[in-house]
Formats: structure tokens, C-alpha cells, sequence
């Protein structure tokens, strides 16, 4: 009954209720002033001061805010304010008592008044929200938090709960023996050691790591450790960064993605190629998308004579311009708008810069996307590359790096069988040319990049899942975008003619259990037959129309060394002249006429597998978006 009512009261009513217990503060305090003083036994005379002081004290609670201040956050800021109206209450009683004649009241009288009004007003403040938090309590039971580390977002964390009607702050965790058997806001600080024996004893329903600065690798041992006690386990951010990136604060943490290859990043092992590239004209394509971005970036680094950025995307293009112009004031460069399909453009922009090096990262690479438009990833993946790399070898370019992917290896979609012959044609260029250096770099998926599972991950998990993965049991090679772009710019200068570098990428990475780290990461816990009350759930979708289970970086298994232990190059069967011709033919033949099956017989025949048997590619069903297999 008594819960009802109080839930039940608006903000006015309570309102007027402080105000209420305030003003009768007033008249107690008063009476008891007047009870000390010499003429304790003339009462009536408190009739002349009291009018005056409760007009006075109404007019100062109300103006101060006091009697609209919550029971759950009055705190110093409010306490000081009592005492200004308290001082004012008795400055009021002292000016009426010299005004009315005679005084009946002296200084110090008022001063007791106003002193003990100010303790009565503060105290049944404190006891009118222990009672109230006695009757939530008892209707409503709190959950108990324990919060694992008692530094500045901790301690702000459990300021924020003692004011919560739903969780409770049970104490601090924390590594530091120095704050061990402290007490802070009232909390006890307690050693990691005695966590489980906290956790059973009072039932304790979350643990927080309250540890924003920590590593990530600290983070995810501490949550794997305390995730066996049975009871959820959660990941703060600092209260700064909640404020300073807002609604990406509570996204799927920030997980460093080195701990997610599987193998030691080598960024820091591959050698500077700034010397490489200074004082040349180089050309990127693709520049607007993850992989040609991010050599833009580094190439602008090693101060080129000149730098041009190809791309059909306009925005993607002005985007990365704009990037380059702010970062790097002094760099020249040009922005060219259009498709590696059109010759002419082509031909225009290598002589007119008279480009030495050319970057070909521009490929539709989402493998449901190709997949069930295939005319269009055959024109730009093969024929476009066909007439970039034609065309450079005619304006004598220095060096041509195709940039590929591990889906060209023995491809199984439409996508790796596009990859796979745009290496084919490069190989062939690479036979007959007298000046230009042809080469290609083949790596798996790249982390954070537009086709990585990463951003996709990210936004499940800032959605509460479900995380989709195609299957329990696939693998796929990762390495870091820094990685990938130190490879290829790498490989233009080991380049002797027809390379297809790859880079030593250590054990596949399996997405279940990167799925699995990226939850546990952002602080949830894993929603599934042993956990059912878990927060997210992993779901598996199937193999998608054209996706491996298992990615491979090398067709065949001879390997030779390069200047670098980490980087290898393969050597692959190649098509003659003749081959490239009528495969080419053949497919502007059906991208022209529209002929699937055309279009899937010609990559049939020339797209082969280790075993020489062909990749059956077969044409799609229905379209669906890939989870895992972009690169």
C-alpha cells in the first residue's frame, strides 16, 4: 500500500511534501530556540517572529530548489544551500525581533535556530530516502554490482548506482594492494583473490570491469576468468569517452584487431620502402576503397613526385582527396573520376603524368555481390584490368602491381574465378613485355576493411545479436590492412616480372571463435546451451552460394625466397598468348550478348584448379549477402 502511494505521487505533490517537512523544520527549530532563552515562559511571543520566518523560509526553499531536489541525489551542492537559507532564517528573526522593540530573541538564539533548522531539514532528508530505499527494497530487490577496479570510472560508476533502483554497488575489486582494505563512497576495496568467495557469498549478480585504460588482452582474461563464477560479466568505458564519442561508446569495444589474427602482426618486421617510391609518379586505382585508401596514405608518406588516385565512386574519390590534401599539404596530386574500363581515359591519365608506377587495387570483391552480377564483376575485375595493364605496358610504366586475393585460389565463386584470370592476364602481360614490370600480391581478408566480417560484427553486437556466422567449422587468413598495403607496396620493388607474392599469414583464423572474442570483448556474455540467459547469441546461416569452408593462399607447392623471410613467391602455371586471347574473346562475347552460360563455360576452361580438374561454377540461385568470405 504504502510502495503504491509512493510511486504513485507526482513531482508537484513531492514537492510539497519537502516543503511541508521543511516549514515544520522551521517551527520546531524555532520553538525549541525560543525554549533556551531567558523568557522561555512568555510563548505568544513566538507568534510575532514565526509569520515572517515561514514566509522567509518558503520563499528561500522554494527559490533554492530544495523541496524539488530528488532524495536520491541530494548531495553538498544541496547541503550548502540549507545552510544559506538557514542563515537567512536567522538574520530574518533577528531583523523582526529589533524592529517589534524590545528583542526576545538575541543573536545567538537565532543562530541555534538556523542551525538546528539546518540539521533537521539535512537529517530527515537522509531518513525519509532510507526509508523510501527500505520499501523499494523490499518490493522491488536490487541487484548486486560488484565493480572490478576502483579507479576514476569505477568510482563514478558506483556514485551512479547508489542512486539506481534497479542494481546496487556491493564494493571494488582491484589489483592495486595500496586501495586493497580501503573504503571509497562507502564501498570496501577488495583483492582480486577473494572475487569468488564474494560472489557466492552474496550473491552477486554482475561484475563490472570498470578498467578503461587496461590492454585489451587483460581485459579478455580477466572477463574469461570471471565469466565461471555464474554471473554475468560486463566492460565499462570511461564515462570520458561515453561523452566525447557518444553513441559509439556503447558499440561493440574497440577490440585490437592483432589479437584476432591468430599470429603476431609483422607491420614492425617489414622493411621502409619510402626510398622506393620517393620523387616517382605513382597511380592508384581504386583509391576510394579500404586497400587502395590506405596505400594512398602510405604512399603519400614517402613524398612521390606525383600521385594520382583513380575511382569511379565520386564520393568514395572525394573523400579520400580531400583526406590526403588535409594530411599532406605539400603533396601533388590528382583525382581522376572514371572506370579502369574505358581505354582512352586510361591511355590519357598514364601519359599525360606520365606514370612509372601503377597500384591496380579497384575489383569488386564481395563474393554474393559478383556472384549474382556476374557480366559486371567479369567487365571490371578482368576486362578492366585487361585494359589498365594493356595500356600501361603501352605507355612503358616501370612497375604494375595487381593487388589479389586467396579466393583466386582454386575459386570456387564467381568472384575468385574473376581474381584468378585478371592474375592469368597479368602473368600473360608479364611474358611479353620488353620494359614493364608485372607482379601481383594475393593475401587473404583484411581486417576493418569494407568487406570484413569486423564492421559487420560491430553492428550485431551494438544491436544485442544475433552474431551470424556461416558455419561452426570455417577458417579464413587475416592479416592487418597495414600489413596488406606494406605487402604490396613491398612487392613493386622485389618485382622482377610475372611475381605472385604472398605473405607467410601463420594458421587460419577460425570466424566462430573471432566472433566469440569480439562479444566477449565489448563486455556481453555468450547466450547459448550452457548459458542460456546469456546476452548474445551466435546463429549459424550456411555456406553461402560460392563460399569455401577453408581458404588457400597457394595453388601449387613450389615456393621460391624473396629479399624478405616473411614473403614468398609462388610460381603458378600460366596460359600462352593464345589462351588469354580467346578467353578475353569469349567473355566480351557474353558480357556483350548477356550469355550466362557462356560467360560461366569460358572461366570453366581456363580457370583451373591443382588437380588441372576446372571449378564448377554454376549460376546463382538467389541472392544473399555473404557473412564471411569477402576479402
Amino acid at each position: 500500500m504504502l510502495f503504491k502511494l509512493l510511486t504513485n505521487l507526482t513531482h508537484l505533490q513531492k514537492a510539497i511534501v519537502l516543503l511541508c517537512v521543511d516549514l515544520a523544520a522551521i517551527i520546531f527549530a524555532l520553538c525549541v530556540a525560543f525554549s533556551n532563552t531567558a523568557e522561555s515562559t512568555q510563548w505568544m511571543t513566538v507568534a510575532w517572529y514565526l509569520p515572517a520566518v515561514l514566509a522567509v523560509g518558503a520563499v528561500a526553499l522554494h527559490g533554492f530548489g530544495l523541496n524539488r531536489v530528488k532524495l536520491n541525489t541530494f548531495g553538498i551542492d544541496e547541503v550548502a544551500k540549507v545552510f544559506i537559507v538557514a542563515m537567512t532564517l536567522s538574520v530574518t528573526g533577528y531583523v523582526v525581533a529589533e524592529a517589534i522593540g524590545p528583542s526576545h530573541l538575541s543573536l545567538s538564539t537565532m543562530l541555534e535556530f538556523g542551525a538546528l533548522f539546518a540539521f533537521l531539514s539535512v537529517g530527515s532528508r537522509f531518513v525519509m530516502l532510507r526509508i523510501v530505499e527500505r520499501i523499494y527494497t523490499t518490493q522491488m530487490p536490487r541487484k548486486q554490482v560488484l565493480i572490478y577496479g576502483a579507479g576514476q570510472t569505477g568510482q563514478q560508476m558506483a556514485a551512479a548506482l547508489q542512486t539506481d533502483h534497479e542494481f546496487k554497488p556491493f564494493g571494488f575489486i582491484d589489483d592495486d594492494p595500496n586501495l586493497q582494505k580501503l573504503t571509497i563512497l562507502g564501498l570496501k576495496v577488495h583483492s582480486p583473490k577473494r572475487i569468488a568467495a564474494i560472489v557466492r557469498r552474496n550473491r552477486i549478480d554482475r561484475v563490472v570491469l570498470a578498467m578503461p585504460s587496461a590492454n585489451q588482452s587483460v581485459r579478455l582474461q580477466i572477463g574469461k576468468r570471471l565469466s565461471a563464477l555464474g554471473c554475468e560479466v560486463l566492460a565499462l568505458p570511461s564515462f570520458a569517452d561515453i561523452v566525447l564519442r557518444g553513441e559509439e561508446a556503447t558499440a561493440a569495444a574497440p577490440i585490437q584487431l592483432d589479437t584476432l589474427l591468430g599470429r603476431d602482426a609483422v607491420e614492425s618486421e617489414l622493411p621502409q620502402t619510402e626510398s622506393t617510391y620517393r620523387d616517382h609518379r605513382i597511380l592508384v586505382t581504386g583509391a576510394g576503397g579500404s586497400i587502395g585508401g590506405e596505400l594512398c596514405r602510405q604512399i603519400a608518406r614517402c613524398r612521390p613526385q606525383e600521385l594520382v588516385l583513380v575511382d569511379h565512386s565520386e564520393f568514395a574519390l572525394y573523400k579520400i582527396a580531400n583526406e590526403l590534401k588535409r594530411e599532406n599539404p605539400g603533396l601533388r596530386m590528382t583525382a581522376v573520376l572514371g572506370s579502369i574500363e574505358h581505354p582512352e581515359l586510361m591511355r590519357e591519365t598514364l601519359m599525360n603524368h606520365q606514370i612509372e608506377v601503377v597500384f591496380h587495387a579497384a575489383a569488386y570483391k564481395h563474393v554474393s555481390l559478383v556472384e549474382t552480377n556476374a557480366f559486371e564483376g567479369v567487365r571490371n575485375n578482368v576486362i578492366g584490368t585487361r585494359v589498365l595493364a594493356e595500356e600501361a605496358r603501352l605507355a612503358r610504366v616501370d612497375r604494375f602491381i595487381l593487388v589479389s586475393t586467396d579466393k583466386a585460389v582454386r575459386p570456387s565463386s564467381m568472384m575468385g574465378s574473376t581474381k584468378r584470370m585478371a592474375e592469368l592476364v597479368i602473368q600473360d602481360l608479364a611474358k611479353r613485355s620488353e620494359h614493364t614490370k608485372f607482379s601481383m600480391v594475393r593475401f587473404g581478408n583484411v581486417l576493418g576493411s569494407s568487406g570484413s566480417v569486423i564492421p559487420l560484427f560491430q553492428q550485431q553486437i551494438r544491436d544485442l545479436g544475433p552474431v551470424t556466422v556461416t558455419h561452426p567449422e570455417v577458417t579464413r587468413y587475416f592479416m592487418t590492412i597495414d600489413e596488406a598495403v606494406r605487402l604490396v607496396l613491398l612487392a613493386g620493388s622485389f618485382s622482377r616480372g610475372g611475381d605472385v607474392f604472398v605473405l607467410d599469414m601463420g594458421e587460419p583464423v577460425s570466424i566462430h571463435d573471432m566472433a566469440r572474442k569480439m562479444i566477449e570483448a565489448a563486455g556481453h556474455s555468450i547466450r547459448d546451451e550452457s548459458n542460456p540467459a546469456g546476452d548474445i547469441a551466435i546463429t549459424f546461416t550456411g555456406l553461402q552460394e560460392g563460399e569455401k569452408m577453408h581458404e588457400e593462399l597457394l595453388i601449387g607447392s613450389d615456393m621460391l625466397t624473396t629479399p624478405h623471410p616473411k614473403i614468398m613467391r609462388a610460381q603458378e602455371k600460366m596460359l600462352s598468348e593464345l589462351q588469354i586471347a580467346s578467353a578475353l574473346q569469349d567473355l566480351r562475347r557474353a558480357i556483350e550478348a548477356r550469355d550466362l552460360s557462356l560467360l560461366t563455360a569460358t572461366l570453366r576452361r581456363y580457370v583451373e584448379n591443382e588437380d588441372t580438374e576446372v571449378a564448377a561454377l554454376t549460376p546463382p540461385k538467389t541472392p544473399a549477402l555473404s557473412v564471411v568470405g569477402e576479402s
